[in-house]
């Protein structure tokens, strides 16, 4: 399991980065040849459209997990590894729901890292013996990813999940990971684990994550990636009133659905979370902090100090960049964030059922009546047209919780 998020584990977590600083670009170019790997894509070359705007690519391993031919299995013992980057919220989610669920001794994780001076070839793992991943050998994350497709040519992005066995990408589908780690996990979880992604309603979080995705999860990309001033206000606007509705959403509801927290609030949070303490840095003119909406604060800063949560919060990193003069480097691992981010216990008063904030299965249900299909995601079509961040729709306004009072514990 990661360590807790303290500042002195970010010492030594930028002290270790800082050792492996003899892993120059002539070396990571060295093993990419030998690999056959190739530089990798550009988002700002390969992911823009005619429009300047920014069409983020679809995840190249979207196999489902499930019992029918073809699919993946939910193997335990730690066959599966979880590949992501702490500064990564995409990889940051699957981390925390397995953590919530009590699959950490099922599914193992790895940290990856830029590779060389420059990062050309992408995530690697400078910070192990000759630069190399231990249980599969690998310089880079794109060597898992080929094995698992030869003719592979995007990004290899994070989360990762290989399968140890064949040291192989089988699944990089942020859009639906989490939902097959609750689901199709359901036996290799603690009999009382939460229930994070309730039956009876994942078409209603599924809307809504699906909603998530370009109007908050990707509008800072949607920003700093785009091309015209055009692209870059339509990304702008969208973020802000996207955020409007959902502080109006949050002024009712403790958690995204109401009492408890499921599958949206573990998307949210590191976006929300990293767009306050490094992104908005990176996309010009601010409308607003997070922290000037009181009940978006509230709610971070209430997630914040879940461990869960917590433990995947890096507050004084900034993607291995050494600007000396800034904030980050001079004086973060100093900085008393637990203090600022102190919850006051303010929004327990929203809830029906405020000492608890999981939901628990319902008496009787056994694993197979918790099994369902889960839903493809558009965001992974191959259509640009598909992808374009308009089709992000959703049929109850994002202001307001279609569940409200629906989940309750028995």
């Amino acid at each position: 399991m990661a360590e807790v998020n303290t500042s002195c584990n970010i010492f030594e977590h930028k002290k270790k980065n800082n050792e492996a600083n003899g892993y120059t670009d002539e070396l990571a170019e060295k093993f990419a040849s030998e690999a056959g790997i190739e530089a990798r894509p550009k988002e700002t070359v390969k992911e823009i459209d005619e429009r300047g705007a920014f069409i983020r690519q679809p995840n190249a391993f979207i196999t489902k997990f499930g019992d029918n031919e073809g699919e993946l299995k939910a193997y335990g013992d730690k066959r599966y590894k979880i590949y992501w980057a702490r500064l990564c919220h995409w990889s940051n989610r699957p981390v925390i729901a397995r953590d919530i669920l009590g699959l950490h001794d099922v599914i193992a994780d790895e940290v990856v890292s830029g590779t060389g001076e420059s990062n050309i070839y992408g995530w690697g793992f400078p910070t192990y013996k000759d630069y190399k991943d231990p249980d599969t050998g690998a310089h880079f994350l794109s060597e898992l990813y080929k094995n698992g497709n030869k003719d592979f040519q995007g990004r290899a992005t994070t989360p990762a999940f290989v399968d140890l066995k064949d040291k192989k990408t089988v699944n990089n589908d942020y859009h639906r990971l989490t939902n097959y780690l609750e689901v199709q996990f359901r036996a290799l979880q603690p009999k009382d684990a939460p229930d994070l992604y309730p039956k009876k309603y994942r078409k209603e979080i599924d809307e809504f994550n699906d909603w998530l995705f370009p109007h908050i999860n990707n509008s800072h990309y949607r920003m700093s990636f785009c091309t015209s001033i055009e692209a870059y206000e339509e990304a702008y606007n969208d973020f802000f009133e996207s955020l409007d509705k959902l502080e109006k959403r949050l002024s009712e509801n403790r958690f995204i659905f109401g009492d408890y927290i499921t599958d949206a609030d573990i998307r949210l949070y590191p976006t929300l979370e990293r767009w306050e303490t490094y992104y908005y840095h990176n996309v010009g003119p601010m409308k607003k902090r997070l922290s000037e909406y009181k009940n978006i604060w509230g709610y971070i800063k209430e997630l914040y100090n879940i461990p869960e949560f917590k433990r995947y919060t890096y507050f004084g990193e900034d993607y291995g960049r050494r600007d000396k003069r800034s904030f980050i480097y001079r004086l973060s691992v100093q900085y008393d964030y637990d203090k600022l981010w102190a919850t006051d216990g303010e929004r327990k008063k929203l809830s029906q059922d405020p000492d608890h904030i999981y939901l628990r299965h319902p008496k009787g249900e056994s694993v197979e009546d918790y099994q369902s299909e889960i839903s493809d995601s558009i965001w992974n079509s191959k259509s640009w047209e598909d992808r374009n961040p308009k089709n992000g729709v959703i049929s109850v306004d994002a202001s307001i919780n279609p569940l409200k009072g629906l989940l309750k514990n028995e």
